[in-house]
């Protein structure tokens, strides 16, 4: 394998200084292979969620929100500390990633997605702003990067010019990155390093951030080929839709002890890896013919905190009688009796008509669902209801209407 001088430059200046911010580049909330953590809740099904609709409830906000337009879900970086990102309320025990991308410009920019278990195995997909022929690939398994030797860079020609097609797919076996419809890497399981093939429930994480900011420890800057500039910004990234399959079923998944070997991952109400080729044959037609270069300094996590936004401290989960659609939103899956959304802030209620409006049987407060699924409050003319709680057939609560009884 070959580097351009400008990737020699980038790798001897980034192994130097790598090994020591291993730590602060992998973390997780609870670490099932040192205590013992709450299961992680289970997509257990396939998802297909259109960004240029807006925001879902599947995916979370955190380090910095995203915004949505005709385009999709846009990422932008600004300032420093912006790292805009979203984060599944779901985890995936194998399974398939199949997303619309266009990658943010500006040295020092990446944007990234990554897969990530709370036991730091990792997948990851990474684009750096200085460049758009490329995409680095790469994985992690149990948080041990000191060697930061698994890195490739895979060729995705114009890939911040337009909406490249990008898939991973993960299962016990191997896993495979494609882009467009060209296979760029394949890892089988034997071909990874003893004890460091990703194997646990797995988050999605979808964000931007600038590496290069010059507050970096110079070995990420130069792994980012920064420093940035936030003068020629914004930079943004937008994914415009995701597909996301999960090759296991099931209500959770629960680490069975500390090895974090996926044998050992109990399935509570379905089977690990039960939904096998649940999102059929990986389409491809063609093979790449070895990638562009190698890297020994990716670093794992790549997706920066930020400092714009506050965290996202509420819970990876979708709360008791609710349900998932398969376009992605959090719905009653029965008599749900919250006022608000499980994941966000309150909604407003549905706007009353007026009290001086000339009915002569007056006016009666009826309880009814919002378009988002959420208990709100219409008021309507007496002898009127609601109609029925209904949905589309995507998943969607249809909109509530007054008619007459």
């Amino acid at each position: 394998m070959f580097f351009t001088t400008q990737k020699a430059v980038s790798a001897l200046t980034a192994a130097a200084l790598f090994t020591s911010q291993a730590t602060a580049q992998t973390w997780s909330n609870c670490n099932p292979t040192q205590q013992t953590c709450k299961p992680n809740p289970a997509l257990g099904m396939k998802i297909n969620v259109d960004f240029t609709k807006g925001a879902v409830d599947a995916f979370v906000p955190s380090g910095g929100a995203p915004t949505y337009d005709s385009e999709g879900a846009k990422f932008t970086v600004a300032k420093s500390g912006d790292a805009p990102q979203l984060t599944s309320i779901f985890y995936i025990m194998f399974g398939r990633v199949e997303f619309y991308m266009k990658a943010a410009p500006g040295a020092g920019i990446v944007s990234s997605m990554v897969l990530q278990s709370d036991d730091l195995d990792e997948i990851d997909m990474e684009w750096l702003g200085s460049d758009d022929y490329e995409v680095q690939t790469n994985y992690f398994g149990k948080g041990i990067t000191g060697s930061y030797n698994r890195g490739q860079f895979n060729p995705a020609k114009n890939n911040q010019g337009e909406f490249i097609k990008y898939v991973v797919d993960w299962d016990p076996n191997r896993i495979v990155w494609t882009v467009g419809s060209t296979v760029v890497r394949e890892m089988k399981y034997d071909e990874a390093e003893a004890g460091q093939y990703p194997q646990s429930p797995m988050q999605i994480k979808f964000g931007t951030w600038a590496g290069g900011d010059p507050g970096n420890p110079e070995g990420t800057i130069g792994w980012a080929r920064g420093p940035t500039d936030y003068t020629k910004g914004p930079f943004s990234m937008y994914i415009r839709s995701i597909s996301v399959t999960d090759y296991s079923t099931g209500k959770s998944y629960k680490y069975g002890d500390t090895s974090g070997k996926w044998e050992t991952i109990q399935a509570e109400g379905g089977k690990v890896y039960g939904n096998q080729g649940g999102a059929g044959a990986l389409t491809t037609n063609a093979v790449a013919a070895s990638p562009t270069g190698g890297s020994p300094t990716v670093p794992a996590g790549g997706i920066g905190k930020g400092t714009s936004t506050p965290a996202y401290t509420g819970s990876y989960d979708v709360p008791e009688g609710w349900r998932m659609t398969p376009s992605g939103k959090v719905v009653p899956s029965g008599s749900a009796t919250a006022l608000t959304s499980p994941l966000s802030s309150p909604l407003p209620s549905a706007s009353p008509l007026s009290p001086s409006a000339p009915f002569p049987g007056g006016l009666e407060l009826l309880t009814t669902y919002n378009d988002q699924g959420f208990l709100t409050t219409m008021t309507v003319p007496a002898g009127f209801s609601t109609m029925a709680k209904s949905y589309d057939s995507k998943g969607s609560l249809v909109m509530a209407t007054a008619t007459p009884t």
